[in-house]
């Protein structure tokens, strides 16, 4: 049995140092979607038409593909970052949790591939 109060026992042990860079993360990249998410709305402003054809040939500009892609990375990353607080906050079991938190990473990795495969096909002509 100790003497030490509750209070004596977790002074001086420190934080766990781990949610301020997650939190810089999501602001990092919030700002990033801010920033491309109003590049592709007003891209497609300017798009005559919704049709496939017109579509793929605005896909199909270089940088257009590359901003894309950029997008849908960083909007697979915050939605991970933000599903992983989810998880780590409500769910409580230990092996639950973990499971949980691969499962949502390998998710997000999946989507972000197919996504940027998908841009990448209409870019180079393939998805035609």
């Amino acid at each position: 049995m100790s003497l030490r109060s509750p209070l004596g026992r977790v002074l001086g042990l420190g934080s766990a140092k781990d949610g301020t860079g997650h939190w810089w993360a999501q602001r990092v990249s919030s700002i990033g979607l801010l920033l491309l998410g109003t590049w592709f709305l007003l891209s497609l402003l300017q798009l005559e038409s919704f049709t496939y054809p017109s579509v793929a040939a605005f896909v199909a500009e270089p940088w257009n593909a590359i901003l894309m892609i950029l997008m849908v990375g960083t909007i697979a990353y915050h939605s991970k970052l933000g599903i992983q607080v989810v998880i780590e906050d409500y769910v409580s079991g230990s092996a639950l949790k973990i499971s949980m938190l691969l499962l949502s990473s390998f998710a997000h990795v999946l989507v972000a591939f197919a996504a940027a495969y998908s841009i990448l096909m209409i870019s180079l002509g393939a998805g035609a």
